[in-house]
């Protein structure tokens, strides 16, 4: 569950074959949508519902440019924190036209493990001048070379929604590049196909499923651990993930979403 924002962060990536700064024109969301997920950690046949985590999208402005305000939190639930207390927030600020990201910050706690990193992207000199600190390691500052389409993960939860996959075939794989605690990883997607998904409020979903190459690390075991499944219309919403950690899963579903610019035509009324 403590990594469970990067998770969703990863729900709807695909990557773009331009060279350089990547541009991607929105169609697919719009200010004020608001998506709420339920997370879940299973154990065997049990279900424990844990935490819960939003995302929101608003205009505002950076250094006086026209920009997308992303922001996402989560939280374990008050019958949780006594086994492991987590506050993860995350924020953006993008290019409202390119969608290209300016600034990202995650400020999180998360146990005793505390973490507050920050990122400003200067596309002119090819960088990413971040400022470091947790837990485990003194503030410091650090200089990336920005490499052909990175995106911060909740960046890119937005902005890839909007790439055409119009015409993808069964175990097509698409590369992407992902900024992630100050490393550059590639990363890939597998497309499984379409499947119909049943929610734990028994809604449900026509959708197209995914599945995520991860970073081997202390909480997934790395490999192709996550499933996702996206919202088969024009929204493209991430409706369910499963992600399999060192015990056990975590999944989130979809709660709720209001202010989206698309109607959810692939919700199954019957």
């Amino acid at each position: 569950m403590v990594k469970i924002l990067l998770i969703i962060g990863f729900l709807n990536l695909f990557a773009v074959k331009s060279k350089g700064q990547c541009t991607y024109s929105n169609s697919t969301f719009k200010s004020g949508e608001e998506a709420y997920y339920s997370i879940y950690y299973k154990l065997g046949f049990l279900w424990f519902n844990t935490a819960e985590v939003n995302f929101k999208v608003n205009k505002a402005k950076y250094n006086e440019r026209d920009v997308f305000h992303f922001s996402s939190y989560g939280q374990t639930l008050p019958n949780y924190d006594w086994i492991y207390k987590v506050r993860d927030g995350f924020q953006s600020y993008v290019d409202s036209i390119t969608l290209s990201p300016i600034y990202f910050s995650r400020k999180t706690s998360e146990g005793s493990y505390k973490v507050n990193n920050n990122y400003t992207f200067d596309y002119n000199n090819q960088k990413i001048y971040s400022n470091i600190e947790n837990s485990k390691t003194s503030q410091y500052n650090d200089t990336l070379k920005i490499k052909d389409c990175t995106l911060d993960v909740l960046t890119a939860s937005y902005a890839s929604r909007n790439v055409d996959i119009t015409g993808i075939s069964f175990s097509d794989t698409i590369p992407l590049k992902m900024l992630i605690d100050n490393k550059i990883y590639n990363l890939y997607l597998r497309y499984i196909g379409d499947e119909k998904v049943v929610l734990n409020n028994e809604e449900k979903y026509r959708c197209k499923k995914f599945t995520i190459l991860m970073v081997k690390g202390t909480i997934f075991s790395g490999g192709e651990d996550i499933t996702v499944w996206i919202s088969d219309d024009k929204a493209k919403v991430p409706i369910r993930v499963e992600a399999k950690i060192l015990v056990g899963s975590i999944i989130a579903e979809l709660k709720n979403i209001k202010g989206n610019k698309w109607p959810m035509r692939s919700k199954i009324n019957e």
